[in-house]
């Protein structure tokens, strides 16, 4: 389960927000059955962060949240397309 939330307006997603997992045991279990996946689908396995683990555990709540300026942009110049409103060109590949 996720806290999380997205705003959208005239149908454009402007931003992403979630809660951070701050419970440093939770994300340890998480840690371990990621590592356990890799070990058992690719034969690798990677230590664990313990020393953002032991940071975790002095991290009270906390929450994020993600805007897309150049979405608000392309909402406020009435663009149609997000690749009208950039402000460096993008490569084409």
């Amino acid at each position: 389960m996720a806290e999380r939330f997205e705003l959208y307006a005239c149908g454009v997603e402007l931003a992403n927000a979630f809660g951070e997992l701050t419970d440093a045991a939770e994300q340890r279990r998480r840690f371990v059955a990621e590592m356990d996946e890799k070990q058992r689908v690719y034969g690798e396995h990677y230590p664990i962060d313990d020393d953002f683990l032991a940071a975790l555990e002095h991290m009270p709540a906390a929450a994020g949240s993600a805007l897309g300026f150049d979405r608000l942009v392309l909402l406020a110049a009435g663009a149609r397309r997000i690749d009208e409103v950039l402000w460096v060109p993008v490569a084409e590949v």
